[in-house]
């Protein structure tokens, strides 16, 4: 009996690669899954790993209209060609343009998922423009799935559709894998090594950020906050990258460099053993659709301190694992992080917690489990414009 075809799209295949990781080859042993956005090595890794059909149409992140309309039509061409019965995008240009093509490609299902939105943090014409892009998908789009609550109250705030608006389970688009984030995957001694190689003694306190850093994710206020600890016994270990497209001041920079208990390693394609030797999650982000990371450090057994924003209040209950902080607040980032420091009873209650609030919400297998029983029962209903 021949598969129902699915095509999956984004902007950038590393949405594809690390965002949808697992699910792609989970669904194909359902349905004929192929994935679309740009030719790179990440497009090769979807299709080598998830073992589905791939195909690259170049799409740009930023507005160019010419780039655009050349991508809309290539994507029109090939959804025509292949017929599938349903088009599912994640990440806002990819849902502009596919929704767009499918539309008009006779696409019976057109699925368009929001994660992090842009235009609550913008103002001006550019909110305005961002406001109508995202309309226009879901003019476009027949089933608009939000990540979270939070993304889900800003579509209906800013008044973006009054299509329905459905959550998937508890949120998030791929849930945790929870066999793989645990701790007990890594060993003692290699946690012994790699303390030893970043120069942290086995009694000293470890806060820990992975992700961007750039001034959006709040590494400003992170690090002038950690500077006022004063005692050596206390390390802040960063995992990623600069980018130019958002930097951070030259005196969180300068701090960066010069205080021998900040330790930066770059990216780390595998941030296991990173939570292992730590003792808390700090990420003060200025806005999420839905934090892969903060997710990853509860499997791990850590608890969080995290800004009230989308996605991060959702995954973080108050005094349960972890605490939540008004965005951009140094003071209050400060003393979170010294109570977490201080207060060892308080820490562990939260630690303990962790984990099996991440595996009773979010583990992999249901998320994919709901993805599918979602595209079943579109499909039975015959969706149409």
């Amino acid at each position: 009996m021949k598969k129902i075809k699915i095509i999956r799209t984004a902007t950038v295949p590393i949405s594809l690669d690390i965002l949808l990781k697992g699910q792609l080859q989970f669904l194909s042993e359902t349905y004929e899954v192929i994935a679309v956005s740009g030719e790179n090595e990440h497009l090769k890794n979807v299709e080598v790993r998830e073992g589905v059909r791939t195909k690259a149409i170049e799409m740009q992140r930023n507005i160019s209209p010419l780039k655009d309309l050349m991508s809309l039509y290539k994507l029109f061409v090939f959804f025509r060609k292949e017929k599938p019965q349903i088009v599912h995008s994640i990440t806002p240009k990819a849902g502009l343009l596919s929704m767009i093509a499918a539309y008009f490609a006779g696409v019976p299902v057109r699925i368009h998922t929001f994660t992090g939105l842009l235009f609550p943090t913008r103002t001006g014409i550019m909110q305005k423009i961002l406001i109508l892009m995202d309309k226009i998908v879901c003019k476009f789009a027949t089933t608009i799935y939000p990540e979270g609550q939070g993304v889900k109250e800003d579509l209906q705030k800013y008044e973006i559709t009054k299509k329905p608006l459905k959550i998937i389970l508890n949120g998030n688009v791929n849930g945790v894998d929870i066999e793989y984030f645990n701790p007990e995957t890594v060993s003692e001694e290699a946690k012994s090594t790699l303390r030893q190689e970043l120069g942290i003694l086995p009694n000293d306190f470890v806060f820990v950020f992975i992700g961007r850093l750039v001034t959006d994710k709040g590494i400003n206020e992170a690090i002038s906050a950690f500077k006022r600890f004063k005692s050596d016994g206390i390390k802040f270990l960063l995992v990623g990258t600069y980018e130019e497209t958002d930097p951070l001041l030259e005196t969180t920079l300068a701090e960066i460099s010069s205080n021998k208990n900040i330790i930066i390693v770059g990216f780390q394609q595998d941030v296991r053993p990173y939570f292992c030797i730590s003792d808390a999650l700090v990420f003060p982000s200025y806005r999420e659709g839905f934090p892969n990371v903060v997710l990853q450090a509860g499997a791990m057994d850590l608890p969080s301190i995290v800004t009230d924003i989308n996605g991060s209040r959702e995954i973080i209950l108050e005094g349960k694992n972890g605490t939540i902080l008004p965005v951009k607040n140094e003071d209050s980032l400060f003393m979170a992080m010294k109570k977490m420091y201080e207060d060892q009873i308080y820490r562990e209650e939260l630690k303990k917690n962790s984990r099996q609030m991440i595996i009773s919400r979010y583990e992999q297998n249901k998320v994919w489990q709901a993805i599918q029983a979602e595209y079943d029962l579109l499909i039975k209903a015959g969706k149409n414009v």
